[in-house]
């Protein structure tokens, strides 16, 4: 292996190892984190990444061909037919509208039509791979804004497809083939005839995906083998990346369709929980990539001009976003989450760029300063959001001026609980049917609306947040509940409840063992697992549905659930040796199986004693109809 390849994966990892966990402290989140570490380490800053350092580059991009494949598995066909409206809707709204503006703008700037059109379309592009990085750190997947922004990215990049069939035929007809060094199989070929070719391919792929992938993964299952499943599911990657630059299209767009293809087989969950790991770190090195890539000397030559075309683009794209979610009725805060998370310039861009450049539509200088944007637009984005974050949502709030009132809250219960989805609005409904208030808060706008709607009085605000606790009498509660999914919000509002209300007894819902493991040593003693409950209803009645006693079926759930329990505390210390881990968790097992035996043998033994007891007082009352009692 070559040493200086070493070398530089030695810095990458370096770098990320330093860089963002200090990020993460600071408030800035991991993709900003990376950035920063890929601007410190590139060519123009320490310069420990030159030009030798693009082997790895091109490496990290597989980390978005990877998320994208990932995303596909996630989007079933009735999932993407729930949100067409949004997907379709929201998604062509953007790209017509940001497209138009900057095409507009790029006439004026003296470019032809055709490269206005071109950079228009590339520019309108968001970045997928930063933005669901940052709703899945900060758990606003499923809010307002968090769905509208995955419909908005999911039509974009599906819509890179017949951008890039449509490229071929804005080229000038005297233009050439192109950097040999993009050489495709369509190369040469009439615009037209590139166009059938994007399409065929793309045809080509889905078949692929029907006949040939799901019966390899069928064939390989057989062999039990995890580490040749894993190697099947990067085979099906790279090989489909591969046949997709082979004629030109984005490696990306093509591991995407193959996802969505497989989104409905039986090997769904394998396929992710594989690829999750390579996934996160060669996302992390595309990041860093990104940051190495800011041509610091084309800023500096000209900087009044590049920051002008950053700001005018992510300007024009944040008030179309504004427009888009206003339309499709977002309240404030989500909107305005919505339109700074998008604003920026995608990693598709890259990919069009790259193509435009080939088909010689762009000249080169307008396609460096094009690129310095998509990159330079990119690393802004974790600061706006910050900024959302910090700034504009306690000023502005998350109602219109007239109703901002009600969330001044006036009411001080024993209880309060922060998160009122599904989870929270359960617990709030059993403990006011059982006679006892609790003060609501939720930090989703919409949400909000919803449940006032419907009876519920809830109150909006970041629970994390020391002056909306105290306004919601934390001081005199006795109890909080976060019925939140998101164990760093969860993290967070721990932090500040044991420095300023000790007193206070937190209740937690966690998602799994290792969520619960992170809030066990920072003290927090009522953990409750999401779906244990109902696992565990679920075996009861299952054994009900066999033939057992509904009584014995119900002891035998608890035991379990209380041996679990015990199991959890005791694993909880262990989980850093995984090796040692591994061995206490197969010890815990056969315990909890050797005790829930014992406790169903006491349990049959003691429905023998009660069944012979009956029995007796039935042979007496046959033969002795006159004795009394």
């Amino acid at each position: 292996m070559n040493g200086n390849f070493l070398m530089q994966a030695v810095v990458y990892l370096t770098a990320a190892v330093v860089c963002v966990p200090v990020a993460r402290r600071l408030g800035l989140g991991s993709v900003l984190g990376y950035l920063l570490s890929g601007i410190l380490i590139g060519p123009f800053l320490l310069g420990f990444i030159g030009e030798e350092g693009r082997d790895i580059m091109n490496f990290a991009e597989f980390g978005v061909v990877m998320m994208l494949f990932l995303v596909g598995l996630e989007l079933e066909p009735a999932q993407f037919w729930r949100m067409r409206r949004m997907i379709v809707g929201m998604g062509t709204l953007q790209i017509c509208l940001t497209a138009a503006l900057i095409s507009a703008a790029a006439l004026f700037l003296g470019l032809s039509w055709q490269a206005s059109l071109a950079a228009g379309l590339a520019l309108a592009m968001s970045s997928t791979a930063i933005v669901l990085q940052t709703l899945n750190e900060k758990g606003m997947m499923r809010t307002a804004g968090g769905q509208s922004s995955f419909a908005v990215l999911l039509f974009q990049d599906i819509s890179v497809i017949p951008i890039l069939a449509i490229l071929p035929l804005l080229a000038l007809p005297a233009a050439g083939a192109g950097d040999a060094g993009h050489q495709s199989l369509l190369s040469g070929l009439p615009g037209w005839m590139q166009t059938l070719g994007v399409l065929l391919a793309v045809a080509l792929v889905i078949l692929a995906g029907r006949f040939v992938i799901v019966p390899l993964l069928r064939l390989v299952a057989r062999t039990h083998l995890r580490e040749l499943f894993t190697a099947s599911a990067l085979l099906i990657i790279v090989s489909t990346a591969w046949l997709m630059e082979l004629v030109g299209l984005s490696p990306a767009l093509g591991t995407f369709l193959a996802g969505v293809i497989l989104a409905n087989s039986e090997y769904r969950h394998e396929l992710e929980s594989d690829l999750e790991p390579f996934k996160g770190l060669l996302l992390g090195l595309f990041f860093i990539a990104v940051g190495a890539s800011i041509n610091f000397s084309l800023v500096a030559g000209d900087p009044a001009g590049i920051v002008s075309l950053v700001l005018g683009v992510m300007v024009l794209k944040t008030l179309v976003l504004l427009v888009t979610g206003r339309v499709f009725g977002l309240g404030t805060d989500q909107n305005l989450w919505f339109a700074f998370g998008l604003s920026q310039v995608g990693e598709f861009a890259f990919v069009l760029l790259s193509f435009i450049n080939q088909l010689e539509i762009l000249d080169n200088e307008w396609m460096e300063r094009m690129m310095v944007v998509t990159a330079v637009s990119m690393t802004l984005t974790p600061l706006l959001l910050m900024l959302h974050e910090k700034v504009l949502v306690p000023r502005l709030g998350t109602l219109p001026a007239e109703t901002r009132e009600a969330d001044a809250i006036s009411e001080h219960n024993p209880v309060i609980i922060a998160g009122f989805s599904q989870f929270g609005s359960t617990i709030g409904r059993f403990l006011r049917a059982s006679g006892v208030e609790a003060t609501v808060l939720d930090n989703d706008s919409d949400r909000v609306d919803l449940l006032r709607k419907m009876g519920f009085k809830v109150y909006y605000g970041d629970a994390s947040r020391f002056d909306l606790l105290e306004s919601a009498g934390a001081r005199e509660a006795k109890i909080l509940i976060s019925a939140i999914s998101s164990p760093e919000i969860n993290a967070g509002l721990v932090e500040t409840v044991r420095k300023h209300f000790p007193h206070l007894r937190i209740m937690i819902r966690v998602k799994d063992r290792f969520d619960a493991y992170e809030l066990m040593d920072m003290g927090v003693e009522n953990l409750y697992r999401e779906s244990v409950d109902t696992s565990v209803r679920l075996g009861v009645d299952v054994l009900r549905s066999l033939g057992h006693r509904g009584y014995s079926a119900t002891r035998a759930g608890q035991n379990f659930l209380k041996y679990d329990e015990q199991a959890l505390r005791k694993l909880a210390g262990e989980r850093h040796d995984m090796k040692q881990y591994i061995f206490s968790v197969r010890q815990q097992i056969e315990l909890q199986e050797q005790l829930l035996a014992e406790d169903r043998q006491n349990i049959l033994s003691t429905n023998d004693l009660a069944w012979d007891s009956e029995h007796m007082r039935e042979t007496i009352s046959k033969h002795v109809p006159e004795a009394d009692g």
